[in-house]
């Protein structure tokens, strides 16, 4: 990865002013080529949404003022951003003095489209909670052996491909992966909604747990998944998001899925 003179697994010193070049963006084409993709051929469309907890910054007359925000940066940027160099971005607002907040809101969009090399949209405030996963829907109850926690294994995954179609969504909050740089563990909750033949669970769950001692970024970790699903199982149409857990006070969503497919409406889940 190119990660050489990032903020990635070191000590920053905590910045004092608004800094746009702490942002430090990760081109996607790196981990894409790993998995046999073309960046100007992607065979899904999608959108990493980021959601801030942390966001301050100074008025005028140098009161604080404090807010959070949904950002959303489309999967086909030529960059993914690195999420301890978005805090640390975030973090120079503190002590910096802005007009108000539609400043802050144009300043932050601006410069995370020019980090991420596409337009990027930032609304203040968080999107709802959602209830609690369905148990129809979750596969985390089947009564299976596992043993296998890395790398992750696509020949887990198979699909009925004698039976009739069908279309479902399963959940799963097992999913578990490292940075690739600090080795600190990200975790998320698992939504594959899809048409055609009926997937396997077990082995879906075998599968997504093989991804837990695995080191890939979050955005990555979805992708593999995508493509790992689409080639064993192929489906009609498929979408995959995982609703990974806050980290210094961000989390990050990031959302793949066929051509045609409807986004899923933003919410937040229960480890939000």
């Amino acid at each position: 990865m190119a990660i050489e003179g990032s903020p990635l697994g070191r000590d920053v010193a905590y910045p004092a002013g608004y800094d746009p070049h702490l942002l430090y963006p990760i081109p996607r084409a790196l981990a894409r080529a790993q998995l046999g993709l073309d960046a100007d051929a992607l065979p899904f469309i999608g959108h990493d949404r980021w959601q801030a907890f942390e966001l301050s910054w100074l008025g005028p007359r140098g009161k604080p003022h404090v807010a959070t925000a949904t950002l959303q940066v489309p999967a086909n940027s030529p960059n993914l951003i690195e999420s301890k160099s978005l805090k640390l971005y975030l973090n120079s607002f503190n002590a910096s003095v802005f007009a108000d907040a539609e400043a802050v809101r144009l300043r932050i969009q601006t410069d995370l489209s020019n980090a991420a090399g596409a337009p990027v949209t930032l609304a203040f405030g968080l999107p709802p909670m959602t209830p609690a996963m369905a148990d129809t829907n979750t596969i985390d109850s089947l009564a299976i052996d596992i043993t296998q926690y890395g790398p992750p294994d696509a020949g887990l995954l198979h699909a009925d491909t004698t039976g009739e179609w069908v279309e479902e969504t399963l959940s799963s909050a097992l999913l578990k992966s490292n940075c690739p740089v600090t080795g600190q563990p990200d975790w998320a909750d698992l939504h594959i909604h899809y048409h055609g033949p009926r997937i396997d669970r077990a082995g879906l769950l075998r599968y997504i747990v093989s991804f837990r001692d695995h080191a890939e970024f979050h955005e990555q970790c979805v992708e593999r998944i995508f493509i790992d699903l689409m080639a064993r199982c192929t489906p009609q149409r498929l979408s995959v998001e995982a609703r990974y857990t806050r980290r210094g006070g961000l989390d990050i969503n990031p959302w793949r899925a066929t051509a045609g497919s409807a986004a899923p409406l933003p919410c937040r889940g229960l480890r939000q």
